[in-house]
């Protein structure tokens, strides 16, 4: 919006009242500046509310999500079938083994559903981005673990833990850059950069 203010104008004026509506008068200017930007008027705060609210709606969200929950049935269907069967051959020690190392996995991918379903509800206007920041749904780091050890151990629970392990991984980070990190500066498309970081994160 074009103002009718000319120096010339703001020149040939004096006095404590003049100063005065100077003063007003250019910070209404301010201020119709920032309702140019909204992203400058929403704050801190509300600038990641929207930067969740898109990030739930993108496609690296999708992507996500159906490998998290792909994951979660493939792991569900080795556990009732073919682990189960592949659990009774065990010996003792092996099928004890087994049954800490599957409790595990099991935990491990219901917080990665757990994440994820959130996000969805915030996607489906279902949750707030507000309600989704509160710290129970915060994940923790996982501790750095030596691969399962007993020499028994089907192969193919040690590759639904590695795959699991390595989705968890990528999700902490995810909540860590969207919950926890500083709000990034304002730029040209804070969005975009926010989201283009993500992207990045999950090439490597």
């Amino acid at each position: 919006m074009a103002w009718p203010l000319q120096a010339g104008t703001l020149r040939r004026r004096s006095g404590p009242m003049d100063q005065r509506n100077f003063r007003v008068t250019m910070s209404m200017v301010e201020l119709m500046a920032t309702e140019d930007d909204p992203a400058k008027a929403l704050g801190p705060k509300a600038s990641r509310a929207s930067e969740i609210r898109d990030f739930a709606r993108s496609e690296l969200f999708e992507r996500t999500f159906q490998e998290g929950m792909e994951l979660v049935e493939e792991t569900a269907a080795y556990l009732d079938g073919d682990g189960r069967r592949d659990s009774r051959l065990l010996s003792r020690s092996a099928a004890l083994a087994y049954a800490g190392e599957s409790m595990k996995l099991t935990t491990r991918l219901m917080q990665v559903a757990s994440w994820l379903l959130v996000q969805r509800a915030v996607r489906e206007g279902d949750m707030s981005p507000e309600a989704a920041c509160e710290p129970r749904y915060r994940l923790s780091e996982r501790a750095v673990e030596a691969e399962p050890g007993h020499p028994e151990i089907p192969i193919a629970l040690v590759e639904h833990l590695v795959r699991a392990e390595k989705l968890y991984d990528r999700v902490v980070y995810l909540d860590r850059r969207m919950y926890l990190d500083d709000a990034p500066e304002l730029d040209a498309n804070p969005v975009l950069s926010q989201m283009d970081r993500l992207e990045a994160a999950f090439r490597e």
